[in-house]
């Protein structure tokens, strides 16, 4: 199965969450967390990302029994069992192996709900694996270059995202933490 777009991700976590939604709903609930900020979500991707998940087998479209307003039946979308397979799989990979500061990465957090625990912490401790890989190259090419000798307009295009990973691990470590303290 192809990965999911960032949007076709976070629609399966809704319609997971909600057990059933329809369009509207969906819309209502992206507003009000904010996913239009900082997932690039419109309206009409919305849409279109429906009929991508449909199209791929992930939801099932049903009419709805309830009628509000004037307009036509909402058609209501529950997620299926290969739907619901995919959504686990593409938490826990993009929890433990997406760029620091990556919108999917966020969209992994906002769904941890749908995965055990054990899978949340195990997915967690590969990100600090990558991130901690990525950190040592990092140094390695800044140690070669000259480091400190470098001009300053060189040293922060190593030391920003140095310093981003370092505050990454802290952040996922408190996370992996808190997990562990679960009862």
């Amino acid at each position: 199965m192809n990965q999911l777009s960032n949007v076709e991700f976070m629609l399966l976590q809704i319609i997971a969450e909600c057990n059933q939604a329809s369009g509207y709903d969906i819309n209502k609930l992206i507003d009000q967390r904010g996913y239009r900020e900082w997932a690039n979500i419109g309206t009409t991707s919305i849409y279109a990302g429906l009929k991508k998940l449909s199209n791929k087998g992930l939801i099932e479209s049903e009419d709805s029994r309830e009628k509000s307003g004037k307009g036509p039946m909402p058609i209501r979308f529950v997620i299926t069992e290969v739907g619901m397979t995919t959504l686990r799989n593409e938490i826990i990979a993009c929890l433990s192996s997406s760029r620091e500061r990556d919108n999917r990465f966020d969209l992994g957090l906002a769904a941890l709900s749908f995965i055990d625990k054990d899978e949340a912490i195990d997915a967690l401790r590969k990100r600090l694996d990558f991130l901690g890989e990525t950190l040592k190259n990092i140094r390695q090419k800044y140690e070669s270059q000259g480091h400190t000798r470098l001009p300053l307009y060189v040293r922060v295009l190593f030391l920003h995202p140095m310093s981003l990973i370092e505050s990454e691990q802290a952040f996922v470590t408190k996370i992996i933490n808190e997990l562990l303290e679960e009862t």
